[in-house]
């Protein structure tokens, strides 16, 4: 398989952002992996996607074996796939805290340990990971999913140092509201309360998420490492 065609691995994308994201990336000539809990509907020549549980180490190594299989090159890793809960911290359970931390920091810190090796044999490798809004606006109820996302956001600042001899870039984009599931349990007034906060007060789209990314991707952005992107002036 290994030709000029470029390589994307992206985390989550049955639905939501990281589904957007694999259209995306195929529209615009890329090879694209994914993976998700949940069988993905996007049907691709280009396309293959992978079950796994974010949180199940033998899931991840599984996945890379399979990979291996097809390429030995990688030219971007999107670490898209979260999960959230919001709810007080006397309303949480331990276990769904658990769940919380073993797929978005455990979950993205596996993906990137087994991505190296393939990203290193690319003439521009990119990582971006994702954060939140929530972690500048420190919004009540989020503590668990803004915690988790600020270990990724100084897991990305830390390795874009440890990775810039093998020239890769480690950068991270954290999104405004969106609609996708990820939000359809936030009521509408706390939406609202939210986005107040945000310097551009509205919604953000897709579109603006792919923007940041192609930033983050370009050639042109090889000095551009350890930053994170906030979209609505959150930060």
């Amino acid at each position: 398989m290994e030709n000029d065609q470029p390589f994307i691995l992206i985390t989550g994308t049955s639905r939501g952002i990281g589904r957007y994201l694999a259209k995306y990336f195929l529209d615009k000539g890329w090879f694209v992996f994914g993976c998700s809990r949940n069988k993905t509907d996007i049907e691709h020549i280009n396309f293959i996607g992978y079950c796994i549980d974010l949180s199940q180490e033998n899931d991840i190594n599984s996945m890379f074996t399979e990979l291996r299989r097809h390429t030995r090159k990688i030219d971007a890793v999107i670490n898209n796939a979260g999960i959230a809960s919001m709810n007080l911290l006397n309303l949480t359970p331990y276990s769904t805290a658990h769940k919380i931390f073993s797929v978005n920091v455990l979950g993205t810190f596996s993906i990137l340990q087994k991505s190296v090796r393939f990203l290193k044999n690319s003439s521009n490798p990119r990582i971006v990971n994702f954060t939140t809004v929530a972690v500048p606006l420190r919004l009540a109820g989020e503590s668990l999913y803004a915690a988790s996302k600020s270990a990724v956001e100084t897991m990305t600042r830390v390795l874009a140092k440890e990775l810039s001899s093998m020239n890769i870039t480690c950068n991270a984009v954290g999104p405004a509201p969106i609609r996708t599931d990820l939000i359809k349990g936030v009521g509408e007034d706390k939406i609202r309360a939210l986005i107040k906060q945000q310097a551009i007060p509205r919604l953000a789209e897709f579109k603006d998420v792919s923007n940041v990314i192609d930033f983050f991707l370009s050639p042109a952005s090889g000095m551009v490492t350890g930053q994170v992107i906030y979209l609505g002036g959150a930060g």
